[in-house]
Parts: C-alpha cells; structure tokens; sequence
C-alpha cells in the first residue's frame, strides 16, 4: 500500500472539555505523533466519545488547545451510525459518500469513481452487495460499509468511536487488519475501545482516560491494575454537575 504525506504531529495543552459549562474531559495534555495507533480507554462516562468529537472538530474546548488538526482533512467514524438503516439508499451509494469531499455537492460521479467504491467494497468482504438495501445488512455488514466509506475518504487522520462493538469476530479481525494497513501508509489512527484484550494485541500506544488523563504512552505501561484502579476512583466520586475548573467566570 502507498504512503501518504503524514498529517502534523496531534498535541494536547491543557485540554478541557464540558458540554454547558459541566466538565467531561479534565486537563489533558499530550502529543500524538504522526503514523500512530492509539486507543483510548476507561471507564464508562469517562469522556472518551467527548474527546473524539473535539478532535473531529464537532465541539470547543472550554479552554486549552488542539494543534495539529487545523486545516487538515479527517476522517470520523462515530459510535452510531448516522444513517438510519430505512433510508432509501443502497450499499454503494452509501459507500459512495466517501468520495462527496471530492467530488463536491453538485459533482458528478464517473466510471472512475464507481470503480473506486466497488474496490473500496472489495476490501471489506462486500463485493456482491452494491445493490442491496441498508436494512438488508447485519451489524457486521453495516460496519465494513461503513470502513468502505472511510477507504475513499483517504484522510491522514481517522477518529473512531468503538468501531467493533455489536461487531462479530471475522469482522473485526478484517477491519482491524484495515486499521494495521493505514498505519503502515503512516495514517494517524485514534479509537476509542472496551476490549482491553484487543487493545493489548493490536495497539501499541493507550490513552487511558477517567475525565481527567490517568496514563498515556506504551499500552504495556499504561493497562496495569494501579493505572485501572486510580481510574475507577476517579471516576466513581465524579459529580456530573461540577463546574469547570480553571475557567473564569
């Protein structure tokens, strides 16, 4: 697989993040170097989904900064999808959207294009779906379309938001071995997960977060049961209603 010019290294200053002023995401600093593959991890409600949609751009930080990510093109899977499955569309034409940034709003879609989206289906073990409905499709299929989309997005950023959950193991390996290649093409990928196992197996840097940054480096230093216990702690006294700290009024 080719290389792609590497995105900026991704830092963190002293990021907070809240949503009307209640904190979700205390305090993180950190920088994320180009080709990296991070998880983040904690407990539920530790503000890990908060954090992929300030990366992605979708929410201000209440204070601190992102640097890094200005300016570049970034590809965001979130948790659910934001289609509904009902929506008269077929396979393709999902897949399809991957190419919108490109081929713009009023653009039109050539042979070349279509070739590309049906390669992109390839990829995923979806060759022989093209035509088929959304509503026809398991969770799993959905899922590889849905990294179809992403192929031809061809970012050198990719934020996903537990991208295996409700997802069946081949499907997972085969997108997981996706997640191995783009770094390989020295793409940034960051994802949010619960599997520690595959995060252990598959992950060489972890965030471990419990509103506040508990550890961060190599996932062999940071999984450890003190690191797991000082997040729970952190996380069970955690009053929803807090004010932000550090942020005039």
């Amino acid at each position: 697989m080719p290389a792609i010019p590497p995105a900026p290294a991704i830092t963190l200053h002293d990021l907070t993040l809240g949503y009307e002023r209640h904190p979700a995401v205390h305090h993180l600093s950190l920088r994320i170097e180009p080709g990296s593959l991070v998880a983040v991890v904690g407990p539920n409600g530790a503000g890990k989904s908060t954090l992929i949609k300030a990366l992605a751009g979708a929410m201000a930080p209440v204070s601190g900064r992102i640097e890094g990510l200005q300016g570049q093109h970034i590809a965001w899977l979130p948790q659910h999808s934001e289609l509904d499955p009902g929506f008269p569309i077929d396979v393709r034409g999902m897949v399809a959207m991957g190419l919108w940034r490109q081929v713009g709003a009023l653009g039109r879609f050539t042979a070349a294009h279509w070739r590309r989206c049906d390669a992109a289906l390839q990829s995923v073990g979806l060759s022989g779906f093209e035509r088929r409905g959304l509503d026809t499709l398991s969770g799993g299929q959905l899922q590889r379309a849905r990294f179809a989309r992403l192929i031809l997005q061809d970012a050198p950023v990719l934020l996903l938001d537990e991208p295996f959950a409700a997802v069946d193991q081949r499907t997972t390996a085969d997108l997981l071995a996706l997640l191995h290649g783009w770094q390989q093409q020295g793409r940034t990928v960051i994802a949010v997960l619960h599997d520690i196992a595959q995060v252990r197996a598959h992950f060489p840097l972890t965030l471990l977060l419990a509103r506040e940054p508990v550890a961060w480096g190599p996932t062999a230093e940071v999984l450890t049961e003190a690191h797991w216990a000082r997040a729970q702690s952190l996380r069970e006294p955690f009053d929803e209603q807090a004010g932000i700290c550090g942020v005039p009024a």
